[in-house]
């Protein structure tokens, strides 16, 4: 009997032990951005930005073009860090190559959805769109690029009975 009330009060402390290590373990909190990305955006938007939206297959760019030196920042990050690819980066590139305007503004853009053709064809339609915005004097320069224009050519879903959206099983003849 004795015996019982030892390990009882054991396994108390014990159990008493484990939730006070639990309670003294600390969760790390996630990774925070930078006060200088958030600024940036904010700012964009206070200061009187042209808006404008872009989209692309699922993909949706919400662009703010400020007068400044040529910079592109998409998703708080610079656009050659986060398009990687130099054709995604030539498309980004061609509103402001084809009006001539690369040095005077900055395009702050949020991306979001589908993948990275998509997003980066979003931000090139916002940045025509906002460009038109702040001179409409270069709607027929836009125009005639293709540039205004919503590519609305999306994915086809998928069809019941094959394996694709158009892609049927194989054929056997025996």
């Amino acid at each position: 009997m004795a015996e019982a009330k030892k390990t009882a009060a054991t396994a108390k402390k014990a159990t008493a032990t484990k939730a006070a290590a639990t309670k003294t373990v600390k969760k790390e909190a996630p990774a925070k951005k930078t006060v200088a990305a958030k600024a940036t955006t904010a700012s964009a938007k206070l200061s009187g930005a042209t808006y404008a939206t872009g989209k692309r297959k699922d993909s949706i760019a919400r662009v703010y073009l400020v007068p400044g030196k040529g910079n592109i920042i998409v998703n708080d990050t610079d656009m050659a860090k986060y398009f990687r690819r130099p054709v995604l980066q030539m498309i980004i590139a061609q509103p402001f190559n084809i009006t001539k305007r690369e040095t005077a503004y900055d395009a702050i853009c949020m991306v979001m959805g589908g993948g990275l053709s998509g997003q980066a064809g979003a931000v090139k339609h916002g940045i025509s769109k906002a460009l038109e915005k702040a001179e409409p004097d270069l709607r027929k320069v836009l125009k005639a690029a293709g540039f205004l224009t919503r590519d609305s050519r999306v994915v086809e879903r998928k069809h019941y009975g094959v394996r694709k959206a158009r892609r049927s099983t194989q054929f056997s003849k025996r």
